[in-house]
């Protein structure tokens, strides 16, 4: 197979493959393994706070060289009122009674103990640290932030999961799209959190595809050749993979959440809001199943920040009942390999399709 050119030398790199930024999954050293691979490397940044997002984007470049994406939440944040805060102390009480059920302490933040922040302070950061290529999801950015961006020769990357998303993407001047299907793995990109478009990911880029003019990169299900080949005849410029990557000798997941991938099933697979607030695709547990229907679950940010600690305790615990281990619909083999070794197997397997 020949590879698309538009994104390769739009954004540098010898394939247009790029490995997915995964919060809680991805690192430095991830994004290094794939610029190795000749690919595009993605840094997660979430909505961490400016200083934090410096640190991380000064140890991926003492790893490397190459250009990298720095990717950002790019979320409106919730009005704060009476009934939030309220809501918020029910479901602080809720959650720490079910982790006592489960015979585990968890003493989770106070309202009034949690720091939000915005991602223009990430986008400040971006180019103070000089950024080559800035990826978001959650939404749009604003008219002021993306004006920063070209006039410093950032490339924007957005993500859809519809094409009203595309089109109001393409409009602000957004360089590149990434259309997400519905299959994909994590967090949906979808700039409002609730109710999100259902639309599955060959059907939906097929009607993005004619809608924009602007190259665009597919997310949702890729895990060999034909799957990939697949999108790329639909008029895919570039692909996305991140499930491929999750056991992966650079991914932060822990033993055994690597573990309980491997056993997972495809009855396993759901879409959730009760971590972070915010639709995303995982694997199903006990915590999940508690939560998903309850009137326990806070807007994002408020709800992650909330369970942060519920998490990190878990992870510490061994618990894979009350972690998070996203995870998309096309169910494989996660080889424990380098991030370098699985995208060359993919970039092999490609190469080899007459």
């Amino acid at each position: 197979m020949v590879w698309p050119k538009k994104i390769s030398e739009k954004l540098n790199i010898k394939y247009p493959l790029i490995q997915a930024p995964m919060f809680g999954v991805s690192s430095p050293e991830m994004a290094f393994a794939a610029a190795r691979a000749g690919c595009l490397g993605s840094l997660a940044l979430a909505d961490l706070s400016a200083d934090h997002s410096i640190k991380l984007i000064r140890e991926t470049k003492k790893l490397t060289d190459k250009d990298f994406a720095v990717n950002i939440f790019a979320h409106t944040l919730p009005v704060i009122t009476d009934s939030l805060k309220e809501k918020f102390v029910k479901a602080k009480t809720y959650i720490e009674a079910l982790a006592e059920k489960h015979n585990m302490e968890v003493h989770l933040p106070n309202f009034e103990d949690i720091t939000i922040t915005s991602y223009h302070e990430q986008v400040d950061a971006a180019i103070q640290e000089r950024c080559k290529i800035v990826s978001f999801t959650f939404g749009n950015l604003d008219e002021k932030s993306i004006q920063k961006l070209k006039e410093n020769g950032i490339i924007m990357i957005g993500t859809c999961t519809s094409v009203e998303e595309a089109l109001l993407l393409e409009r602000s001047g957004i360089d590149i799209i990434c259309v997400q299907g519905i299959e994909a793995g994590g967090h949906r990109g979808t700039f409002d959190a609730d109710p999100i478009p259902q639309i599955g990911g060959l059907s939906l880029f097929s009607q993005v595809y004619d809608s924009v003019k602007v190259p665009l990169i597919y997310a949702g299900g890729i895990y060999n050749s034909s799957t990939l080949l697949a999108v790329k005849n639909l008029g895919a410029e570039g692909f996305q993979v991140g499930s491929i990557l999750l056991a992966s000798q650079e991914s932060v997941l822990k033993p055994f959440e690597k573990e309980r991938l491997q056993k997972v099933n495809e009855k396993e697979i759901v879409l959730t809001r009760s971590f972070s607030g915010r639709y995303a695709r995982g694997i199903t547990n006990k915590y999940i199943q508690t939560m998903e229907n309850s009137e326990y679950i806070l807007p994002y940010p408020y709800q992650n920040k909330l369970t942060q600690e519920l998490r990190r305790i878990s992870k510490a615990l061994n618990n894979v009942d009350f972690v998070s281990i996203w995870a998309g619909q096309s169910i494989h083999h996660y080889s424990e390999q380098s991030t370098e070794s699985i995208l060359n197997k993919l970039i092999f397997e490609v190469e080899s399709i007459q």
